[in-house]
């Protein structure tokens, strides 16, 4: 297997209005670069931002609280949120880089949607059907730099679902999904660079992932994890704080496990008792650590319970 990417050059500023398609395949057709049945594409959120006029001026704050749903986490001047597209990001992905000094570009208001035009353009003016991808750069936790992922697709498969096949040994897999619109994305982003005023590339090899004509396919949403469902749905600070006031239960995830919920209590008391009716027990000695207890069962989905004399709280999994 092998894969071809490009960058097309000429493509100049976008302004408020301009059409993409008809920038794509101009920039293309002048680096004799030839669009085919199964070719995908991928545009910057920068240019589509800019042709969909997605700028804004004024306080950047302001913005970043808007284009978000919630913060996750806050350091200083940074702060990463989840925008209401459902991507977690720094910012909100808004961007002040390559605009006029005192203005900032905002996300696209629906990039999936915008992926859809494009590829329905260049299909009712050159007959090929290809697959489009709008990418945007992102940090990602626990790793320095940043990538390029995708935030709006249109016509391809943005995950690869390996579920249940067997691999050469004969063992099942059970959760492999490469995320390959990302993986796209990153490989499009080393080709047209950061300053070289590349905004799309085509990538050529994996015709295999182009959906049928008319097919749109999930979109990029269908990366997005839902909320609960992520590990590290909050900052660690942001955790404590809001396990402390006891709100946005459902950020924490489903309720844990027994096992799960035994081996915090045992690492927050000291010991914890596990009964045979599936609750835990542990010894307090007063009111905080009763409170304690309760902070506990709140970020764990839990209930606890103390005993009359306040000497032992019990921790019960939450009523159905």
């Amino acid at each position: 297997m092998s894969l071809r990417v490009v960058a097309p050059g000429g493509v100049g500023e976008v302004a408020e209005g301009d059409d993409l398609a008809t920038l794509l395949l101009a920039a293309c057709d002048a680096d004799g670069i030839e669009l085919l049945d199964g070719s995908i594409v991928t545009i910057t959120s920068k240019v589509v931002s800019k042709a969909e006029g997605r700028h804004r001026v004024g306080d950047r704050l302001d913005a970043i609280d808007d284009e978000s749903v919630r913060v996750l986490a806050r350091r200083g001047p940074t702060s990463i949120v989840r925008t209401r597209l459902g991507l977690t990001m720094a910012a909100a992905g808004i961007d002040n880089s390559n605009v006029t000094a005192g203005q900032f570009l905002l996300l696209p208001e629906d990039p999936d949607r915008s992926a859809v035009v494009v590829r329905e353009e260049v299909l009712a003016r050159r007959g090929v059907n290809v697959g489009v991808l709008v990418t945007d750069t992102a940090g990602r936790p626990w790793r320095n730099g940043q990538t390029d992922i995708a935030i709006g697709a249109a016509g391809l498969v943005v995950l690869e679902e390996f579920a249940g096949v067997t691999d050469s040994y004969g063992n099942a897999l059970a959760v492999t999904a490469p995320a390959v619109a990302d993986e796209l994305a990153g490989l499009s982003e080393l080709a047209s660079g950061k300053l070289g005023g590349r905004p799309f590339t085509v990538i050529t090899g994996r015709e295999d992932l182009v959906l049928a004509r008319g097919d749109h396919g999930s979109g990029a949403g269908a990366l997005v994890r839902e909320d609960g469902a992520d590990m590290f749905g909050l900052g660690s600070r942001e955790a404590v704080v809001r396990a402390l006031a006891a709100s946005d239960a459902r950020l924490f995830g489903a309720p844990a496990a027994s096992g799960d919920m035994h081996i915090a209590a045992r690492d927050t008391f000291g010991a914890a008792e596990l009964t045979e009716h599936g609750s835990i027990n542990v010894a307090v000695t007063g009111p905080a650590t009763a409170t304690l207890a309760g902070v506990l069962a709140h970020a764990f989905g839990w209930e606890a319970h103390a005993s009359p004399d306040g000497t032992e709280v019990t921790f019960q999994p939450p009523t159905p």
